[in-house]
């Protein structure tokens, strides 16, 4: 049975966040906080919000689904002609945000975003229903449509298409990783005196990590 959210809020704002119980390793830190949330009502717990800058430096926000994460970062899959994946590849300097508002908690992670291998996109794509892998192929995604009906058309062309078999891996879509440089645990407190716990990483390998503790 899932946990109530309201509850569990309170919860977490009476106990609050310590240095003391905080794992060495973010990723650890990061797991037990979304573990939490996935036990929850929560909506789209992995739903993370992507901010990207153009060339212009015109900052840009969306959601996007987290899929997976390991000790390497955190990954997420798309169209590689979209809006998103342009600017990624001219600055790929990007900002991740789990707003789980519900909690009182938020993970704030900055880093840079990298293409992961084809294999790796190929594994994931498997795993999707059909209708999404169909529609990975169907939608020219950021680009100006005259209506709703040139996606369904382009929809009911790509059943007919790949009406038998397995459906292809799409050359234009597969996965980005998130590979941080900083990652902060914000617990809500009463009086808006919050707990903000800052990992910056000190070296270039994966389990070297300096703690700071923020002002709210």
């Amino acid at each position: 049975m899932n946990a109530n959210p309201a509850e569990l809020r309170r919860a977490l704002m009476e106990h609050g966040l310590s240095c003391a119980e905080l794992s060495p390793d973010p990723i650890a830190q990061f797991q037990g906080w979304y573990e939490l949330a996935l036990s929850t009502d929560l909506p789209e717990p992995n739903g993370m919000t992507l901010c990207t800058v153009d060339p212009q430096g015109q900052p840009s926000a969306r959601t996007v689904l987290l899929k997976l994460y390991d000790a390497r970062g955190f990954v997420f899959f798309t169209n590689y002609e979209s809006r998103k994946s342009k600017e990624i590849e001219q600055n790929p300097r990007v900002a991740l945000l789990f707003p789980w508002v519900a909690l009182a908690r938020q993970v704030q992670i900055t880093g840079r975003a990298e293409r992961i291998s084809a294999a790796e996109s190929l594994r994931y794509f498997t795993t999707r229903p059909r209708g999404s892998q169909i529609g990975a192929w169907s939608s020219p995604q950021s680009q100006v449509i005259s209506s709703r009906s040139i996606l369904e058309g382009k929809v009911a062309e790509m059943a007919r298409k790949f009406a038998h078999g397995e459906i292809p891996l799409p050359e234009f879509w597969g996965g980005y990783r998130v590979v941080p440089q900083m990652i902060e645990f914000w617990q809500g407190r009463e009086s808006r005196l919050h707990d903000r716990f800052r990992y910056v990483r000190s070296s270039e390998r994966a389990e070297d990590w300096v703690i700071e503790r923020l002002a709210p």
